[in-house]
């Protein structure tokens, strides 16, 4: 079955229910959204030779016209391959030639400098698209297979060039019913906010609003401004979006400044990410219950563990914090496991690989064998990332395998050391690498963004030491204007790498 079904029996349930909106003004209804992405499809087809299984790119900021090109996509048959819209060209150009896609829908913010987008652009803001799009509809979605690729998921490249991660129609389907199941019962009356790149997560959660009939709204500034976010919601109402760790403390931040309480937000899903303990507690209490998280990879999209609303309280002492600090337990559709490096299932306690398999997991990375044998390993995903389940299912993230620091012969994980650094006085943000020591083979070094007149060496020394094994403390603390990240929001670690043996250098 074609995923675009969904908004063809949406557009037919209710034809009259608000669909797109830009900002709080409406922009089409399901009926006309519906007729769009048919138009589209049909000038796809029958005017430029898209195919079925054909790769078509989708390079723009945030907006509605993305979700109209995204299911003419689908109704033609085709593939959808999104780019994060803040890459330079020579990034995206990558990524359009590794999918050859013979189509990429663009507008008028991205760098179209590189000889990969010459003859393959159409600006969704000129009338070639407007017209195509006011123009007669294909009848029907063109059918698909389940198992038929519809998403290609760049990985973000935070190691290396990114990988496209081959999503099937049942993949996204699979993905949809767990949201509904695990994170929040989406009704009619909901709205989502994309807020986060459509590219990923936040588009990735489109599904569930269009199978439910909901609205789509596209902030004004197509992107991630946490005051415009906060005043849209109360507009709204009944809204949730899908926001990295980092968005939510800018919300937090905002909404203080602003004497906001978050009115008209349904439900803040947050992930893609660390969040740690001292900032979502922060985030309730200024915020309130209001949030859920989720733990998942482009390899099996938004869908390993979950954390739900109704665990996210202050009032239920250490037990709560704990699992505050967890990601949660698996969702429905897949089986979550812990395991050795010789593949050995882990019981309670023991921290070792997150591995996963079920119904959302890719079939694979996108022309890239050895890299799917490597991830893909006796019918289990490998996460990379390192965590432990408790007796109850929760599981903790403690780092990913890369990052693990080994000094003297003792594992480090960074995230602990993290988590303490970040309840010191003055510190805002901290991040731990390891750094090559000729007689401990890794030292722990921290990096640190923290207010003027922040701790010193020995203020958090002594603060360390006393909430962690001595031998966990960092040796070296390194103080930055601020963590160098990529577009998503994530810590860079291999740059920390870098800025840390740089600094060690000038010592």
């Amino acid at each position: 079955m074609n995923i675009a079904h969904w908004l063809e029996r949406a557009a037919q349930r209710t034809p009259d229910a608000l669909a797109l909106l830009r900002g709080a003004l409406p922009e089409a209804d399901y009926a006309e959204f519906g007729r769009r992405a048919a138009a589209l499809a049909r000038w796809l087809v029958e005017d430029l030779g898209v195919a079925p299984g054909d790769r078509v790119g989708l390079f723009l900021k945030n907006r509605t016209e993305y979700l109209e090109a995204l299911y003419a996509i689908w109704w033609a048959g085709a593939v959808a391959a999104p780019i994060n819209a803040k890459l330079v060209a020579s990034e995206a150009a990558f990524i359009v030639e590794d999918t050859e896609a013979k189509i990429v829908f663009v507008d008028d913010t991205v760098d179209l400098a590189h000889a990969a987008f010459e003859g393959r652009t159409i600006d969704v803001l000129c009338d070639p698209f407007r017209r195509a799009r006011d123009g007669v509809a294909m009848a029907a979605p063109l059918a698909r297979a389940p198992d038929d690729l519809a998403w290609l998921f760049y990985t973000s490249g935070t190691t290396g060039r990114p990988k496209g991660v081959m999503l099937s129609h049942a993949n996204l389907m699979a993905m949809t019913y767990s949201y509904l199941a695990d994170v929040d019962a989406v009704t009619g009356e909901c709205a989502t906010i994309y807020a986060a790149p459509m590219s990923h997560g936040a588009g990735l959660y489109n599904f569930v609003f269009v199978l439910k009939g909901a609205r789509h709204v596209v902030p004004a500034s197509g992107g991630f401004e946490a005051l415009e976010v906060l005043q849209l919601a109360e507009r709204v109402g009944e809204a949730s979006l899908f926001a990295a760790p980092t968005m939510v403390k800018r919300m937090v931040q905002a909404a203080r400044s602003g004497n906001r309480t978050g009115e008209g937000l349904r439900l803040v899903v947050y992930g893609g990410g660390p969040m740690y303990l001292a900032d979502i507690k922060e985030a309730l209490q200024v915020l309130g219950p209001r949030f859920a998280q989720i733990y998942g990879q482009g390899e099996t999209p938004m869908t390993i563990t979950a954390l739900p609303r109704d665990a996210h309280r202050l009032d239920a002492g250490p037990e709560g914090d704990r699992r505050l600090a967890s990601v949660g337990q698996a969702h429905s559709v897949v089986q979550v496991r812990v395991a050795a490096a010789d593949g050995t299932e882990l019981p309670a306690g023991e921290a070792g690989e997150v591995q996963v398999k079920g119904l959302t997991v890719m079939s694979g990375y996108w022309r890239r064998p050895e890299a799917t044998a490597e991830t893909l390993a006796h019918g289990w995903l490998r996460t990379g990332d390192v965590g432990r389940f408790d007796d109850e299912g929760y599981l903790t993230l403690t780092d990913r395998t890369k990052d693990v620091i080994i000094s003297g012969g003792s594992n480090i994980y960074p995230r602990e050391v993290e988590e303490v650094l970040l309840t010191c006085p003055g510190v805002r943000e901290a991040a731990v690498v390891g750094a090559p020591d000729p007689e401990w083979g890794e030292v722990v070094c921290a990096v640190l963004v923290a207010d003027a007149g922040g701790p010193d060496d020995a203020t958090l020394d002594r603060h360390c030491v006393a909430h962690m094994a001595r031998f966990k403390r960092p040796k070296r603390y390194l103080r930055v204007a601020e963590l160098p990240k990529n577009n998503y929001g994530k810590v860079l670690k291999t740059s920390l790498r870098d800025l840390v043996r740089g600094d060690a250098a000038q010592a």
